[in-house]
């Protein structure tokens, strides 16, 4: 079974930028479509972004259009969040996950499980 853990939160000051990883290990990573969401509190799960296995097609929730970007690196069972123009409305935590079923577009982001533990991302002057 696949494990997932992601890195690479902190604070960081509005305008500013991070990037976040999540390194697969124990099962496959690069047949599968993978995706970051975030949950701030009080708040539900929010949609961040999606790539399919092939990283030939990505996805976007409106609120980070133009400001991140995702991408893969299937020999290094890795995905990434590049997360610029940083915001206070940011501030969350950061989750990646792995799609149920292998050869998908990752979107509608309806379909994913092997939720990784975690990242806080605090975007504060």
């Amino acid at each position: 079974q696949v494990q997932l853990v992601e890195s690479g939160g902190g604070l960081v000051q509005p305008g500013g930028s991070l990037r976040l990883s999540c390194e697969a290990s124990g099962g496959t990573f690069s047949t599968y479509a993978m995706g970051w969401f975030r949950q701030a509190p009080g708040k539900e799960r929010e949609f961040v972004a999606a790539i399919d296995w092939s990283a030939r097609t990505a996805k976007y929730g409106d609120s980070v259009q133009g400001r991140f970007t995702v991408s893969r690196d299937n020999a290094k069972k890795t995905l990434y969040l590049q997360m610029t123009n940083l915001k206070p409305e940011d501030t969350a935590i950061y989750y990646c996950a792995r799609e149920r079923i292998p050869y998908g577009l990752g979107f509608p982001p309806r379909n994913f499980a092997a939720w990784g533990q975690g990242t806080q991302v605090t975007v504060s002057s």
